[in-house]
């Protein structure tokens, strides 16, 4: 009989199993009414009036592309305004957005640091638009973007709008890694958007009708997760949460490992404390999919992870004990050298792991599809399957850390 600590890993790994399996098969389920989505995507009805908000802290170096691509919208020019807040940077932003000043549809606005929540709510203040949105000052937008996400506001009940996230000109090893990971969060939002279950509304370029500020309030510091915090709440409040899969937003990426250690970090970090702040969500069937499936799902993924990694390496530095007594017992035996990555299971395991990797390379080619990103060379995937696991678990496990001592979560 296979022992407790095992056991568990079989348990973790058929839970991961089932998820990828639910997914899967929710794409192919839905796949004929996402294909319907596309179909005049373009054609709206009418042009909503909406303002986009950038809040900006020593972006200089990336906001002027940013506004560019705002300004760049295939929009009516009348019905959209931007909102260029500078949140007391240090750096040359401020005289680099003052440039913009001269476009009737842009208001500059500048106020000493507080943090993004704070920038996004001093815009907010004075906002009347029927939508409103948030840019990232480092995330630049396609022409048609704005309007495949507006189409999805002619259902009356979506109250907001979340796009399909990619990385901008991922050249370096440590993007490539991440472009995989954003190839299965587009897979990902997508089919938690079917099941009404996105749990976070990114900064770079979700739209929001205004009436859920006005009916739920402004932006929250929320752990220095605000993007997240208002998707739980509007969950609380049922207010429904789409994705547009093809409206294309690219967003520049960490460049190194402690950057992008940081950066994964505080989302984490963030989801662990607001997952605590929002906890009579959880298991509640009143809050449909996003309280029965998404949350349990993640809480178990961060875990499971967790412990995956440290049973490994407990069952690593047991072997390597093991072969040590060995040496010192009976000497060096001729097959000493030889290794069996899977020497801690049966071949039931070896089985289960490699079912795991296929679904995930499938999930990784949906998301290549849906994101139109098939023509980069398949060395990404490569990339991603050889490091991601090893990297992972270090923000994973300083989350929960930080969690259970009740650390503050950093920005930077």
């Amino acid at each position: 009989m296979e022992s407790a600590p095992t056991m568990l890993v079989y348990f973790f790994v058929y839970i991961s199993l089932y998820f990828q399996v639910f997914l899967l098969v929710t794409f192919f389920e839905k796949r004929e009414s996402i294909k319907k989505e596309e179909e005049d995507i373009l054609s709206l009805r009418r042009y909503p009036s909406t303002t986009i908000i950038v809040p900006c802290f020593n972006e200089e170096r990336t906001v002027v592309k940013t506004i560019r691509s705002l300004l760049s919208l295939d929009y009516p020019k009348y019905k959209l305004n931007i909102v260029i807040v500078d949140d007391g940077s240090t750096d040359n932003t401020w005289n680099v957005v003052k440039r913009f000043g001269k476009y009737p549809q842009i208001k500059l606005l500048q106020k000493p640091n507080g943090g993004k929540h704070t920038a996004l709510n001093y815009a907010l203040a004075n906002i009347e638009t029927e939508l409103v949105g948030c840019l990232d000052a480092d995330s630049f937008v396609e022409k048609d973007t704005l309007k495949k996400i507006v189409k999805y506001f002619e259902e009356s009940d979506v109250m907001a709008v979340t796009p399909a996230i990619k990385l901008y000109k991922p050249t370096h090893i440590i993007e490539l890694v991440q472009n995989v990971e954003y190839m299965l969060g587009i897979f990902f939002r997508k089919m938690l958007g079917t099941m009404d279950a996105i749990q976070v509304t990114p900064g770079p370029f979700s739209i929001f009708r205004k009436k859920v500020f006005n009916d739920l309030g402004p932006y929250k510091k929320a752990h220095n997760t605000e993007d997240l915090e208002i998707a739980f709440r509007m969950h609380e409040s049922h207010y429904r949460i789409v994705n547009s899969h093809k409206a294309f937003v690219t967003t520049v990426a960490p460049k190194t490992l402690k950057s992008l250690y940081k950066q994964r970090l505080r989302w984490v970090h963030g989801f662990l404390e607001n997952a605590l702040d929002y906890k009579h969500l959880f298991l509640r069937r009143k809050y449909g999919n996003f309280g029965m499936f998404m949350l349990p799902a993640a809480v178990v993924s961060i875990f499971s992870a967790i412990y995956l990694v440290g049973f490994t390496i407990f069952q690593l530095i047991q072997y390597i004990y093991d072969k040590s007594v060995q040496v010192r017992a009976i000497g060096l035996p001729t097959d000493y050298f030889s290794f069996d990555l899977f020497f801690f299971n049966t071949q039931t395991l070896l089985f289960l792991s490699i079912i795991l990797i296929v679904m995930a390379i499938a999930m990784i080619v949906v998301g290549k599809i849906i994101a139109e990103d098939t023509k980069r060379s398949p060395m990404d995937i490569v990339y991603f399957l050889a490091l991601y696991g090893l990297i992972v678990p270090s923000w994973l496990f300083m989350s929960v850390y930080n969690t259970v001592l009740s650390k503050k979560n950093s920005w930077r």
